[in-house]
Formats: C-alpha cells, sequence, structure tokens
C-alpha cells in the first residue's frame, strides 16, 4: 500500500466568525502584549533588585521565563491563523510547536512544584531553611525543571511521533496537538499511547503529591502557629496557590478534551477550554505574583511612584 507523506496539517477547529475576527485579532494581539509587557517587566525587576534575589524570586523568574516560551509558540500562529481561509500549518513548524507547549506544560508544573518545595522549606523549617536551599540546590533544581521537560519531549515529538506513518492531516483542535496526531497514524500506536500515558501519571502523580504534601504541613503550621505566622505565610502562598489551581484546571481540561470524546460541548467552549493553560496562565501569573506578594509590590510602587 502506498501512503503520501503528510507535508502539513488542517487545523480543524477553526469557524467563521465573520466581521468578529478583527476584534479577535484585537484582543489576542492586545493579550500577547500584555504578556510580553507583565512578565519582562517582573523578570528585570527581579533581576536589578538585590532585595529579591532570594530562592522564592528566583524560582518565580524561571516561571515567567516559561511563560513567554510557550505564549511564543501559541499567539503568533493564532494571530495568523485569524484572517486565513485555510487554516494549515507545515508539518515541521507543527512538530515544532507540539514540542515547545508541552515542554511549556511540563516547565510549568515542575517549578510550580520546586516552588512549593521552596515554601515548605520557608514556612516549616526556617532555621534551616538557608543551609537547605543553597545556590547550588537552587541551580539544580531549576535546571532540572527545564532540562528534563525539554529532553523528555523532544523524545516523545522527534523519536516517537515524528516516525509515525499517517493516513490522515486533520487535527481538530486550533494548534497542534501530538495526541492528534498520533490518532493520524496508519498502524498501531500502542508504543505512544502506553509510554505517554505512564510518563504522564507517572510524572504529573509525582508532582501532584509533593504539592499536596508541602501544603498540608504548611496548613498544619499555620494552624498551630501565631497569628503574625498565618499572615506571613498566606501573603507568600496565596498567589503561589492560585498559580497551581488556574494551570491545574486549564490542563485538567486540556487532557479530557484530548482524551475523551467532547463532540456534545459546543465547538467554541472546546476552543476556549483547550486556550485557556495556555492564554491565560501566562497573562495571570505576572499580575497575581507582581499584586499579590508585599516585596515585589513594594518595589513596583517605588519605581512607578518614587520612594
Amino acid at each position: 500500500m502506498n501512503y503520501t507523506p503528510v507535508i502539513h496539517f488542517v487545523l480543524g477547529a477553526y469557524i467563521d466568525i465573520g466581521p468578529l475576527k478583527y476584534l479577535s485579532f484585537v484582543v489576542l494581539l492586545l493579550m500577547y502584549c500584555a504578556i510580553i509587557l507583565f512578565n519582562i517587566v517582573l523578570i528585570v525587576v527581579i533581576c536589578l533588585n538585590r532585595n529579591l534575589h532570594e530562592p522564592m524570586f528566583i524560582f518565580l523568574c524561571s516561571l515567567l521565563f516559561n511563560e513567554l516560551y510557550g505564549s511564543a509558540a501559541i499567539f503568533p500562529l493564532l494571530l495568523v491563523q485569524i484572517f486565513q481561509d485555510v487554516h494549515v500549518v507545515s508539518y515541521t513548524l507543527c512538530l515544532l510547536q507540539i514540542f515547545i507547549l508541552y515542554s511549556y506544560g511540563g516547565i510549568e508544573f515542575a517549578t510550580l512544584a520546586v516552588m512549593s518545595y521552596d515554601r515548605y522549606l520557608a514556612i516549616c523549617h526556617p532555621l534551616q531553611y538557608a543551609s537547605r536551599m543553597t545556590p547550588n540546590k537552587i541551580a539544580g533544581l531549576t535546571a532540572l525543571t527545564w532540562c528534563y521537560p525539554i529532553m523528555m519531549n523532544l523524545f516523545i515529538t522527534y523519536a516517537l511521533t515524528a516516525p509515525l506513518t499517517l493516513c490522515g492531516n486533520v487535527i481538530h483542535k486550533v494548534y497542534c496537538d501530538n495526541y492528534w496526531v498520533v490518532r493520524l497514524s496508519c498502524f498501531d500506536t500502542r508504543l505512544n499511547n502506553v509510554f505517554g500515558l505512564t510518563h504522564m501519571f507517572s510524572v504529573i502523580l509525582s508532582l501532584i503529591l509533593l504539592i499536596i504534601y508541602t501544603y498540608i504541613r504548611i496548613l498544619r503550621v499555620c494552624f498551630n502557629g501565631s497569628r503574625q505566622t498565618r499572615q506571613k505565610a498566606l501573603s507568600t502562598c496565596t498567589p503561589h496557590l492560585l498559580s497551581i489551581i488556574n494551570f491545574s484546571f486549564g490542563a485538567f481540561f486540556e487532557i479530557v478534551q484530548s482524551r475523551f470524546n467532547m463532540q456534545a460541548v459546543p465547538n467554541p467552549v472546546r476552543v476556549f477550554l483547550s486556550l485557556y493553560w495556555l492564554t491565560v496562565q501566562p497573562l495571570a501569573n505576572p499580575l497575581v505574583y507582581g499584586l499579590k506578594m508585599t516585596k515585589i509590590r513594594l518595589v513596583l510602587r517605588a519605581l512607578l511612584f518614587g520612594k
């Protein structure tokens, strides 16, 4: 049997919204500009202010870099595709987008887990915090949160997905998705599915258990501690918890939509839910951390309005 090599994919989830495409373009462009501005401002503030050279803010800086990394893979494509009559993307660009988006998700969740561990040490073991959270450990944890997701997704995208022989080229989403590409394969993809599910649940479950454990211990300290301890814990943990909940909410719906039949859900709702974790998280994180974390808020206020 002869198979024609796939040279491009058709993104089949786009709908004709008529004149509203101009409004959608403006909204997405403003969101992308806001993401770039807010994240870069916070990164510069953290890097230039010596009072913010603490482990918590170093991990936050890594998180903000990841927001720029992930949003660069989705927003330019959306802005281009809005005005296209035929929504196609080349095979090479599609695989590149899959790699960036999946590694972005892995880096995001890993960084949030490391930040939970950092808060656990700071609140539950304050006297040992400096000896446990050393510069070498900070560098190692930061490198791990970036290197492992990148290396693993390089393997998944280019060693497992790229060699597949495909019998179709329609992806029913507004961006490229690894699971949809695997579904287009002409042959058995059991290896891809087993490896993907095993890796996803083993890594995600480990990170979830770490986050749950750290916050159980933090809550125990808050309930048993003084009012000042509770206030300090809430001021540093609230933005982090909001970020975890927001990202988990979007990632959960993305996984459900990819793995289960969601045809009963209207297409605009499916598109919104699939884009939520890629668009809202990069915009919300700098706002939440910038407004909720006292040290950053004071530095920004001093820069904007003077001391």
